[in-house]
């Protein structure tokens, strides 16, 4: 009974490509032609930050702005560049309410970010604060959180860091502007109290761009005891060349 429903189901409302809506053979999935167009990230990228670096090497590289001003995280993933599909997929998942897209978006993440995550690591998204979210009514780093931790079976907390200061979209701002903005606006909730103390904790966001979000996101877990930190994005804004 249950696979005639599923099957109908599947007749009525066949699987539709996450971007473009043509039809596909899986839920969840890209067309060939949106999957070739999509910049997933592969090869060579700094340890730290993801970010794509020239030539092959069978050790860890860091880019130079990583080695230049370290990030408070050990190391950090991305799944896309945040350009052409990469770009489309994360503003359809933030502002046009796709949380299908979270779904697939996960299992991109989890494959990346699998090497970082060692047992009892804890994932936990960047939070909004509260007068955003109650706006856009989620907060899409905590779906994405939610399907990592799925994937790579390891527990979650979707409220684990709070953004009590209220700031301003940090689009179009410099560095140095982003990191000034940024300081001290993130903290560990009071209600969690020792949740992160001595554990490993894998940060989740939607975009990568300064690092100056993850890195507020990185020292109020620091400040609360967490063990290692590391990050995983969905995209990464990376330079042309």
């Amino acid at each position: 009974m249950r696979g005639t429903m599923q099957t109908l189901l599947r007749m009525l409302y066949p699987p539709r490509c996450l971007i473009c809506g043509g039809l596909v053979e899986s839920d969840f999935g890209l067309c060939a032609a949106c999957w070739r167009d999509t910049p997933f990230l592969s090869g060579l990228a700094c340890a730290t930050c993801g970010v794509p670096l020239p030539g092959v090497s069978d050790r860890a590289e860091h880019c130079d702005a990583c080695l230049a001003a370290p990030p408070p995280w050990r190391e950090g993933t991305a799944a896309l560049a945040y350009r052409d599909n990469g770009r489309t997929l994360v503003l359809m998942l933030k502002h046009g309410d796709r949380h299908d897209i979270a779904a697939a978006a996960a299992v991109w993440m989890a494959a990346r970010a699998k090497p970082l995550a060692g047992p009892g690591t804890l994932v936990v998204p960047v939070p909004l604060h509260l007068r955003r979210q109650l706006r856009r009514r989620f907060n899409q780093s905590a779906l994405l959180a939610q399907g990592v931790a799925q994937a790579l079976h390891l527990d979650w907390c979707p409220d684990a860091l709070r953004r009590h200061r209220h700031t301003p979209v940090l689009d179009g701002r410099g560095r140095e502007e982003r990191f000034r903005t940024l300081s001290d606006a993130i903290s560990l909730d009071p209600k969690r109290g020792g949740l992160m103390r001595d554990r490993p904790v894998l940060l989740v966001d939607d975009v990568m761009t300064s690092g100056a979000t993850l890195s507020a996101a990185t020292e109020a877990c620091l400040a609360a005891g967490a063990g290692d930190v590391c990050v995983c994005t969905l995209a990464r804004v990376v330079k042309d060349t």
